[in-house]
């Protein structure tokens, strides 16, 4: 399955700078086939949209990727991210 696409359309509705969005798949170094990592990084202003209160929205998306990957007898684990918009490399 395509988690990286799945997890694009769950979350792009709910930014509001889709451009920034990165959603990565880290490989794990154990059960390659069984557990999956997912990074999603994006701004500061989206990323607590997207964890949403008492991380409600962040858990909604969890449920909704492991009730797939259930199917493929699989595991994700999705971590999200922020960076500051105004941040440059020297």
């Amino acid at each position: 399955m395509d988690y990286q696409n799945t997890i694009h359309a769950i979350v792009d509705p709910i930014v509001e700078d889709k451009e920034a969005v990165l959603i990565r798949e880290i490989p794990s170094t154990k059960n390659k086939d069984k557990d999956i990592t997912i990074l999603i990084a994006a701004n500061k202003k989206d990323i607590s949209r997207l964890i949403g209160k008492k991380g409600v929205i962040a858990n909604a998306i969890r449920e909704l990727v492991s009730v797939s990957a259930k199917k493929q007898s699989q595991h994700v684990h999705i971590r999200f991210e922020s960076y500051d918009e105004g941040e440059k490399e020297d």
